[in-house]
């Protein structure tokens, strides 16, 4: 089956052809002929499956040539990552026609959106934070939508969004088309899609809430203080040119990069305190491999379309089951392969538990790999450089009993130095030490 045998007009499958795809996928073949009928859409699909075409092709066609100032279809995103995604979606697929495409969304001037809207446009994508301030300046009209999507559904009500999502669906006329895409289903999803969808039509192309195929997921089972360590062994040995690396917090995430930058690994982190520019900048160079780790917090979880991603690694485990789902599939897009790694510690294991259940298997556990670990004093003295590894047999011992110490302790019973060896009373390695590189 191609484009064109799902009704789409020359122009669209001409765009299709020019970004490289030639089949369309199952869920862009259930839901592009149902859309076009004019039909409310409930669609669930593994992430990089192809749904952001599977509503914008057809939206595009049903609006078919520029009308009025007023934007007559409003798509509705968690993040500025995606909404940015979404909005380059849309105007590559227009790019034969002369829609109008606008974006908005906070953490940047709001002068330049406003312009654009006034200048006129037929497709908005948004946040809803910055549509509602926009439209409570009376700078945005949203009484000419005929289609209103909700993409990526299920992350808005776990951020907060349903008071929000509800005002603004007071704002629209209320004989409208509605799709509500995701990856993931939950009890309040249908709930919102019941009070929200005129008998939708329901896709689900893979079990709810599974994994692409293509991904093969590891876990690697190590105590936290050494999560860095290996991190940076598996980036170097692996000879990775592109990783994208989820922790759970802000802060890890500013740690964990000033940890990798300091070992000599380009690296930079994207997270919600970040400025706009700074996250922009950030996905740039990793699109563009001038950095190999992005670090990232839940805000990049959806949202991040990198082609040809080869590798994510959950450093932390999420506490929500469901975004280990959403983190993965940022690998394995549009029909590539990739891995997935989890570093999980002792503490971590009933995150694991919750995961695996979700995903109603196990996780494959692999055998820790020889990584070095930070030098003590004496060791430094004796031009030794410790190991952990499964194949050593004093670090299986070492592990366990890090394992029941405090948190931020070594092996040794003393607290890491901020990515720096300790030497010890100021003093330095000894002559002729075999450091290449210094230690995370």
């Amino acid at each position: 089956m191609s484009f064109s045998d799902l009704g789409l007009e020359p122009g669209l499958v001409r765009a299709v052809a020019e970004k490289g795809y030639v089949t369309p996928t199952p869920i862009q073949r259930a839901a592009i002929p149902a859309v076009l009928a004019g039909r409310d859409v409930l669609a669930g699909a593994q992430t990089g499956t192809g749904k952001t075409a599977a509503f914008v092709l057809p939206i595009l066609q049903r609006l078919r040539a520029p009308e009025g100032c007023a934007p007559r279809a409003l798509v509705l995103t968690p993040t500025r990552e995606l909404a940015a995604q979404v909005a380059e979606s849309a105007a590559g697929y227009g790019r034969h026609s002369a829609l109008r495409t606008t974006v908005i969304f906070g953490g940047v001037s709001e002068k330049p959106q406003i312009e654009a809207l006034r200048a006129g446009c037929d497709v908005l994508i948004a946040t809803p934070g910055r549509l509602l301030d926009l439209a409570g300046q009376r700078v945005l009209d949203l009484g000419a939508v005929r289609c209103c999507v909700l993409d990526e559904a299920d992350r808005m009500l776990d951020m907060g969004f349903i008071h929000d999502i509800r005002r603004i669906l007071k704002l629209l006329p209320r004989e409208r088309q509605n799709l509500m895409f995701s990856a993931t289903y939950s009890r309040d999803i249908r709930e919102l899609a019941a009070g929200l969808l005129h008998e939708p039509l329901t896709i689900e192309v893979a079990p709810r809430n599974a994994t692409a195929e293509r991904i093969a997921q590891q876990v690697y089972r190590v105590p936290q203080a050494h999560k860095r360590h290996l991190l940076r062994h598996l980036i170097e040995d692996g000879r990775w040119q592109q990783v994208l690396v989820f922790t759970r917090t802000k802060h890890a995430a500013n740690r964990l990069t000033q940890q990798l930058q300091g070992a000599g690994i380009s690296a930079a982190a994207i997270h919600g305190n970040k400025s706009q520019s700074a996250r922009t900048r950030a996905l740039s160079d990793f699109r563009e491999n001038r950095i190999t780790a992005l670090i990232a917090t839940e805000v990049a979880a959806r949202g991040l379309d990198i082609r040809e991603l080869p590798h994510v690694v959950n450093f932390e485990l999420p506490h929500v089951p469901e975004d280990y789902v959403h983190r993965i599939g940022r690998t394995a897009r549009a029909g590539n392969s990739g891995a997935a790694i989890s570093l999980v510690s002792p503490d971590e294991a009933p995150l694991l538990r919750d995961i695996e259940k979700l995903l109603g298997h196990p996780l494959p556990a692999a055998p820790l790999p020889q990584y070095p670990l930070p030098q003590t004093p004496d060791e430094v003295s004796a031009g030794q450089r410790p190991h952990a590894g499964a194949a050593t047999p004093s670090s299986a011992s070492a592990h366990r009993h890090e394992s029941r110490r405090a948190p931020g302790h070594t092996m040794h019973g003393k607290r890491p130095s901020r990515g720096r060896p300790h030497h010890g009373h100021g003093s330095k390695p000894a002559a002729g030490h075999p450091r290449a590189r210094r230690p995370l």
